[in-house]
């Protein structure tokens, strides 16, 4: 069996300086990769992730920008190139989730929401692959998308909507990069217990012990954690996925598009 690990291997991962990113650096440095770039917008958070990182004997490089801008985006690919001379995975995990209905969505609001969640993996997918072109080198891409990608709820207009452009990207990517054995594959991750989820849930007035209360109402009876999301992340980077391109994993405890027996599905 192929080993689902890293040894080697350098992996940049932008929004790492919490939830998802944060989980899915620290899974990198626990699964031997030889170095991580980190990209976010907190300094203080940066430093703290990437000094967990180097103290694990993973050499680590905080890069901070904002993903709305194009020199930004850019920037951070060059610096993990420069610093550590090769990168051989990108995990595009660094989303804005914005709510708004069709109605009150600002055009401002669906610009950024798209700068970020969609036009962001663009570029540093595009720099990563001018990058490695001369070099001749394979790569994994991993975009975190949604559920929402399908449709979403009315509150996520904005949000649902760059996620379905992510996964349209996605496998557009993943077919104009296969012959050069760089690899796109996107995660439509579900309802996940994630500090900035508790951070949207404290604002709308829910008191503290939600994501139990809602766990405890689904079929494995608990919110997906950041643990379950960066495991999956990882075998998609590794070796033991390199014939896997293209794939839209739908991680969730429900099965998508399914009804119960008494349900009559919508025609």
């Amino acid at each position: 069996m192929k080993s689902i690990r890293l040894d080697g291997k350098v992996i940049v991962v932008t929004g790492a300086t919490q939830g998802i990113g944060e989980a899915v650096a620290v899974a990198c440095a626990e699964s031997g990769a030889a170095g991580v770039c980190l990209g976010g917008r907190d300094a203080a958070r940066g430093a703290a992730v990437a000094a967990q990182l180097d103290a694990m004997g993973c050499p680590a490089l905080f890069v901070r920008g904002d993903l709305a801008q194009e020199a930004d985006c850019r920037a951070l690919i060059q610096s993990a190139m420069t610093r550590f001379g090769a990168i051989d995975g990108l995990v595009n995990s660094a989303g804005l989730t914005d709510r708004g209905t069709i109605e009150d969505t600002q055009v401002a609001q669906w610009d950024k929401l798209f700068a970020v969640n969609v036009r962001a993996p663009f570029i540093l997918t595009q720099e990563l692959a001018r990058l490695l072109r001369p070099l001749g080198t394979p790569a994994g891409i991993v975009n975190i998308s949604s559920r929402s990608s399908r449709a979403g709820p009315p509150f996520l207009t904005a949000y649902a909507s760059s996620k379905g452009a992510l996964v349209t990207l996605t496998r557009n990517n993943a077919h104009a990069l296969r012959k050069r054995r760089i690899r796109v594959n996107a995660i439509n991750v579900g309802w996940t217990d994630t500090p900035g989820e508790h951070e949207v849930r404290r604002k709308e007035g829910q008191a503290p012990g939600w994501n139990e209360r809602v766990g405890a109402s689904l079929p494995f009876g608990r919110l997906l954690d950041t643990g379950d999301v960066s495991t999956l992340v990882v075998y998609l980077l590794s070796d033991a996925a390199e014939m896997m391109t293209g794939s839209i994993i739908d991680f969730d405890q429900n099965v998508i598009g399914a009804y119960g027996s008494d349900v009559h599905p919508p025609i």
